[in-house]
C-alpha cells in the first residue's frame, strides 16, 4: 500500500470512528439545536465587547485588545443536559465554553462565573479541562490525563461533548474523554461561549469558531456515554466519597463532624481546646507561644505506609501550619507535637517562613526545609496557589520510597527518600541530628497547630 492509499485510509477509519461516537440527528430523538446557522437569536452577549458574528453556519468570535472576556450566552439555562458541539481556534488564543454559569448583578458587577469546559491549542493542551470562570480557579486541569491532552487538534474542527448531570460533569474531545467531575457548585445555568480577553496586539482578531451546537435535556441516561475507568474521578463534595471512590478503595479519615480516629501528638485523647469541627470543617484556632488553651498537632490513632492522601485547607493571611506524614512518636516524644515529613501549609506572600530555609524550601507545597515545590505540569508558571481565605486541594503520595506532592493538581515535586540525595538534603536542614529522619517503613498522618487558624475538610485516604 502506498502512503497516499494508507493516509486515505486512515481518514475514513477516522469518519467511521466519529460516525459512531455522534449518529445523525436524525437518527436520534430529543435533540435540538441551540445555534440555526443563521443569526444570534436566543443569544446575549455579556462582560466584555470582543464582537461575534455569524458566517458559513457557525459563530464567529473575534477578539479585542484590551476587553475583559467576553461571552456570548443562551438566554435560557440549563440543569441537566448533553451538549455536543464542534469547535475551531486560531493559535495564540484561547477560548472556552461555559456551562451552568450565573450573571448575578450583585456578584462582582454581574461577571460571568461558572463551569467552562477549556478549549486550549497551546502548548500545554488542557483542552477538554474544567475550569470555575471567576471563582476557584481550575477544577480539572488536564495534569492529571495525559491521554486526553492528546485530544485536542489544532487548526482542525474539533468535537466537544459534554455530559452535566447531577453532581457528575464528564467531557469528551474528538471521543477521547477528559475529565470527570463530581462538584455541586452550581446546578443550573447558561451556555456561553468565550472569547478570551488579550493583552498582545498579535493577539487582536483571532478567531474561535462554534457550529452544530445542540443539546439534549431529558431521557439522558441512555445516551449517557461510558466513562473511561483510566481517568481520573475528581470529587469536590465536602466530606463525602463518590460511589466510584469507594470502589477504588478510598476512605475518609476524618468523618467532618466528630475527631473519631484522631487524638493529641503524644497524648491519648484529642485535645480538649485550640481545635474547632463545625460545619464540616476542622480548624486549628490561633494562639500564642505558651497560651494554655492551645491544642498542640493531633495525628490519626492508626499508622500507614503506602498511601493517597488528599485533603482540602484554606489557610488566613499570614497563616502557618502543615501537614506531616509517617510521623513516629518516639523520636519526639514532647506532649502535643510529632516529628515526620511535612507537607508545608503557609501564604507565602505575608509569612516570614517563606523567605527563610534554602531557595524557598518552606513554602506552599513544599517538603519542608528539603525541598522546594514548583509546578512540574506548566514550563515557566508558578504553582497554581488559591489566595488566602480560598481553598485549596493538596494531595501526597507514598509507594515505598518514592513520594509526591501535589497541590491543585498540579505535582510540585517528587523525591527518593532511599536515595543519597535525599540523605544530603537531610544533613543540611534542620533534621540533620535525627536518626533516619524520614526513612521509617510507616508512620501516623499529622495536622500541626503552629498557632494560626487554619482549617482542613475532605480528609481522605486510599492505601496502596
Amino acid at each position: 500500500m502506498n502512503i497516499g492509499n494508507y493516509r486515505q485510509s486512515l481518514y475514513l477509519a477516522g469518519l467511521i470512528l466519529i460516525a459512531c461516537h455522534f449518529p445523525a440527528a436524525s437518527q436520534q430523538t430529543g435533540w435540538y439545536t441551540l445555534f440555526n446557522g443563521e443569526n444570534l437569536d436566543g443569544w446575549e452577549v455579556k462582560n466584555g465587547t470582543a464582537t461575534y458574528e455569524v458566517e458559513d453556519n457557525a459563530i464567529v468570535g473575534i477578539s479585542k485588545l484590551n476587553t475583559p472576556n467576553t461571552f456570548l450566552c443562551t438566554k435560557k439555562t440549563y440543569s441537566d443536559f448533553i451538549l455536543e458541539l464542534e469547535v475551531m481556534i486560531e493559535a495564540g488564543l484561547n477560548s472556552g465554553i461555559q456551562i451552568r454559569s450565573l450573571s448575578l448583578p450583585e456578584v462582582n458587577n454581574g461577571r460571568v462565573h461558572g463551569y467552562q469546559v477549556e478549549i486550549d491549542p497551546s502548548e500545554r493542551a488542557w483542552s477538554g479541562g474544567v475550569y470555575d470562570e471567576a471563582r476557584q480557579g481550575w477544577l480539572y486541569p488536564l495534569s492529571i490525563n495525559e491521554k486526553g491532552r492528546g485530544a485536542f487538534k489544532s487548526g482542525e474542527w474539533n468535537r466537544y461533548r459534554i455530559e452535566a448531570v447531577g453532581n457528575a460533569i464528564r467531557t469528551w474531545v474528538n471521543g477521547i474523554q477528559c475529565a470527570d467531575l463530581v462538584v455541586d457548585l452550581t446546578s443550573e445555568g447558561f451556555i456561553a461561549l468565550q472569547v478570551h480577553g488579550i493583552k498582545q496586539k498579535s493577539q487582536d482578531g483571532l478567531t474561535v469558531k462554534w457550529r452544530n451546537i445542540r443539546i439534549k435535556t431529558e431521557d439522558l441516561a441512555a445516551d449517557l456515554w461510558q466513562r473511561d475507568d483510566g481517568v481520573e474521578e475528581v470529587n469536590y463534595l465536602v466530606n463525602q466519597l463518590s460511589e466510584r471512590q469507594i470502589s477504588e478503595g478510598w476512605r475518609l479519615l476524618w468523618d467532618g463532624k466528630t475527631p473519631a480516629g484522631w487524638r493529641g501528638a503524644n497524648a491519648a485523647s484529642f485535645p480538649r481546646t485550640g481545635w474547632k469541627i463545625e460545619n464540616g470543617v476542622l480548624c486549628v484556632l490561633p494562639s500564642t507561644k505558651g497560651d494554655p488553651n492551645k491544642g498542640g498537632d493531633i495525628i490519626t490513632e492508626r499508622e500507614f505506609s503506602n498511601f493517597e492522601l488528599e485533603w482540602d485547607f484554606l489557610v488566613n493571611k499570614g497563616g502557618n501550619s502543615g501537614v506531616k506524614y509517617l510521623v513516629v512518636e518516639e523520636l519526639r516524644q514532647t506532649p502535643g507535637t510529632g516529628l515526620g515529613l511535612e507537607y508545608q501549609i503557609l501564604d507565602d506572600q505575608n509569612h516570614p517562613d517563606a523567605k527563610n530555609g534554602r531557595d524557598g524550601n518552606r513554602t506552599i507545597g513544599s517538603l519542608y526545609d528539603l525541598i522546594t515545590a514548583g509546578n512540574l505540569h506548566e514550563v515557566g508558571k508558578n504553582k497554581r496557589v488559591n489566595a488566602p481565605g480560598k481553598w485549596n486541594r493538596a494531595k501526597i503520595v507514598v509507594r515505598g520510597n518514592r513520594v509526591e506532592h501535589w497541590l491543585n493538581h498540579i505535582k510540585v515535586l517528587e523525591y527518593d527518600r532511599g536515595s543519597q540525595a535525599f540523605k544530603d538534603l537531610v544533613a543540611s536542614s534542620k533534621f540533620h541530628e535525627v536518626p533516619d529522619f524520614g526513612r521509617a517503613p510507616s508512620g501516623h498522618i499529622l495536622l500541626q497547630d503552629h498557632g494560626d487558624l487554619v482549617c482542613f475538610r475532605s480528609i481522605k485516604i486510599k492505601e496502596l
